[in-house]
């Protein structure tokens, strides 16, 4: 036996270490629309941004999850529809070691975390290419969010 050789407690531990790591990034679902092109381009501009986001994962293969980013952004001009941008952002990810609540908050706020910033870069590139100001989407803090849907599943279940 030589002395590389791991004994089946070091190999258990091994499958145990907690792994999470991204294989792929790729879009899944990206939409513009503009329904009061040319005309709004004429009007002055005072943006009013509404944004929706939501979050999707499956299980796509052993320890392989797919995670997706919903969001829609709705630019307003002077209460009108300027355009509109709903893009659907996804990843792949490797995951394994996690308990259940682990891997629960890992798919709801990790994961999407790690995919935001491809899907607020599609956006502002599909908003440019439509004729608009650039809109840099802030950042969002995922792990926040991911507590405040618990609080609300708990509460509703509690009711």
């Amino acid at each position: 036996m030589s002395d590389t050789a791991e004994t089946p407690e070091a190999q258990a531990q091994e499958a145990q270490t907690p792994q999470l790591s991204m294989q792929r990034v790729f879009l899944k679902d990206i939409s513009f629309e503009s329904p009061r092109s040319p005309m709004i381009f004429q009007e002055e501009w005072k943006p009013e941004v509404g944004l929706e986001l939501n979050t999707k994962s499956r299980q796509v293969g052993e320890n392989v999850y797919e995670v997706v980013l919903e969001i829609t952004v709705t630019v307003k001009n002077n209460g009108n529809t300027g355009y509109l941008v709903q893009v659907q952002q996804g990843g792949l990810f490797v995951i394994s070691g996690l308990d259940d609540q682990q891997l629960h908050h890992a798919l709801g706020a990790f994961c999407p975390a790690t995919i935001f910033p491809y899907a607020r870069e599609n956006i502002d590139a599909i908003v440019v290419k439509g004729s608009f100001p650039a809109i840099m989407l802030a950042p969002i803090n995922f792990d926040a969010l991911y507590i405040e849907s618990l609080q609300k599943q708990q509460a509703e279940t509690t009711q």
